[in-house]
């Protein structure tokens, strides 16, 4: 049986215009401003205006990710659709790809089969324009840094201790590094600089977590973009940017309304990766679904380990959030991955690999009930060559910490096979639920990644590279040891070693630096050899990239 691509269905699924999309949201026609026929932007003076009490926000996360794929976005757009199949009121709230896996990896992030959110042309591509205002707002600020020091260095500030970086939303490794400033003094300061993948920018993460027009202006005044000779840090505020970099990111900041395959209202907006920021769609996106459904159904990036405790850790802390309930996304084919299985075998039973990387769904699982104290559901996402006595163990397993299990088949049947998980998340909504942060903010920046390491990832602890250790006492001598902390690791494992699957134990995390990120309000942890520009692959997905003489774009997962 020939199955027709992702692009193929959403391109054969007629689209309602995105006005039809509004009125099922309840957004009046005053904070509508449209983007073409399918998309538009709502104003967020909407949430200052609407009495409506807030829907219930549940969180849809994931086991470790390995290459057989888990399909979580797929599966929050089909929870969504199947939230509405039962009767109910729901808006799903989703990040923005980035260019750089589309181009790259992915080839696509706006769901697959028949749980998408369309145009997914558009939204795969250039959009609404945020990420292009992000990176321009970000890059406005580089050129009035470096221009200050050019124009006589008012400030004070050290060439060699600049921490802001340029940025573009592509993969590209040759932009790691680069000397610039080259060519004579009219040409600027010549230093050692680079790179950073726009999704990577404390923009992206300020502008995610912005509340306000005025709460974007005071996180982006004190954004820290290097530090004088005498050591004292330079922001963003200091050098005057911010009115500008306001100015750039005004539109950007109004979350865009979108349609799910089955007419669901979709807020896509922002989108900072989880292993490197902390990969969750913004703030407002979030806050707008939940006060226009009676449902809000949102995602976290990659695993529970990262994009899950995030969410809860920074989000939910700093936006006031309370999930009611929680969703882990797993499949039989990923968990024999984490069993030892060659993903070229994963189409053949084996209950003993499965067996044995069982212990990662029940690792995260058991956080989001033990250390977080959220409800959760455990949903598999089934694919044809998964046996009957595979989904049984799965079952069996996760009856011992409490928690049921619903097959869900969204990619293939959209929202009816999301119909059981609704009704289980439904269910758990009713649920009290005691909601808890994996560590409080009164500990040191140390104790606090200790915590994560030791709770979260369930490893012994940290070993701090002395360079880690001398930033970490000089953010702390400067008063900013007492904001969350952004884990920067491998998506690939509970460890920094991506090689280390399943539910690891006796290992310990590396930190080899820290930095502040302090417009976005937290301590990034950079452990391993995590990266902030990716690169290509061998065989990149722009390859299979392509738009014929119709406009009609292919290639796109």
């Amino acid at each position: 049986m020939a199955y027709l691509s992702d692009i193929e269905i959403a391109q054969s699924t007629p689209m309602q215009p995105i006005t039809e999309i509004a009125k099922v949201a309840g957004v009046d026609d005053a904070y509508l401003e449209q983007y073409g026929k399918y998309k538009a932007k709502v104003d967020y003076n909407l949430l200052k205006q609407s009495d409506r009490r807030n829907g219930k926000l549940i969180l849809v996360t994931a086991i470790t990710p390995t290459p057989a794929g888990e399909g979580k976005t797929t599966t929050t757009i089909g929870l969504a659709d199947g939230l509405k199949k039962i009767g109910k009121n729901v808006v799903v709230a989703l990040r923005e790809p980035s260019l750089g896996p589309v181009f790259g990896v992915k080839g696509g992030a706006a769901g697959g089969g028949y749980a998408q959110v369309v145009p997914m042309e558009d939204i795969n591509l250039h959009f609404t324009g945020d990420f292009h205002a992000i990176g321009a707002a970000n890059n406005l600020l580089a050129a009035m840094l470096d221009n200050h020091i050019y124009q006589g260095n008012q400030l004070n500030i050290d060439p060699r201790r600049i921490t802001w970086k340029r940025c573009v939303d592509m993969n590209d490794r040759q932009l790691r590094f680069v000397t610039d400033g080259l060519g004579g003094r009219v040409n600027g300061v010549p230093r050692e600089d680079g790179y950073d993948i726009t999704v990577a920018s404390e923009i992206m993460a300020v502008f995610c977590l912005a509340s306000s027009i005025t709460d974007l202006k005071e996180r982006l005044s004190r954004i820290v973009v290097g530090y004088t000779y005498d050591e004292k840090p330079v922001t963003a505020g200091d050098l005057g940017a911010v009115g500008a970099m306001a100015a750039l990111l005004k539109d950007a900041l109004k979350p865009n309304l979108v349609q799910t395959l089955e007419g669901t209202p979709a807020f896509v907006h922002g989108g900072p990766f989880a292993n490197i920021a902390h990969g969750c769609n913004s703030v407002i996106a979030t806050k707008m679904a939940m006060k226009l459904g009676d449902y809000a159904v949102t995602e976290a990036g990659f695993g529970a380990d990262l994009g899950a405790e995030k969410f809860l850790d920074i989000k939910c802390r700093m936006a006031g959030l309370n999930p009611d309930a929680v969703v882990m996304v797993a499949t039989v084919r990923a968990l024999k991955m984490h069993g030892g299985m060659a993903k070229t075998e994963l189409g053949n039973e084996n209950l003993a690999a499965l067996e044995a990387g069982i212990p990662n769904l029940l690792r995260h699982v058991s956080n989001i009930k033990d250390v977080y104290k959220l409800p959760c559901v455990v949903a598999v996402n089934r694919f044809p060559t998964d046996t009957d006595a595979e989904i049984d163990l799965v079952i069996e397993k996760c009856k011992t910490l409490g928690v049921n299990v619903v097959l869900s088949t969204v990619w293939a049947e959209g929202g009816k096979g999301g119909m059981a998980l609704a009704e289980e998340a439904v269910r758990l909504c009713e649920q009290p639920n005691d909601f808890s942060f994996s560590y409080e903010l009164e500990g040191t920046i140390e104790e606090k990644i200790e915590t994560i390491v030791r709770r979260v990832y369930r490893g012994e602890g940290v070993n701090f590279a002395p360079a880690a250790k001398k930033e970490i006492a000089k953010l702390t001598s400067l008063g900013y040891d007492k904001m969350p902390v952004c884990m920067a690791k491998t998506q690939y494992s509970f460890s920094d070693d991506m090689t280390k699957l399943g539910a690891p134990e006796g290992f310990t995390v590396t930190v080899r630096n820290v930095k502040v990120s302090a417009g976005a309000g937290f301590i990034v942890a950079l452990t391993g050899d995590i990266m902030t520009m990716p690169g290509l692959p061998k065989s990149p997905a722009a390859l299979r990239i392509d738009v014929d003489e119709d406009g009609r774009i292919s290639g796109l997962f």
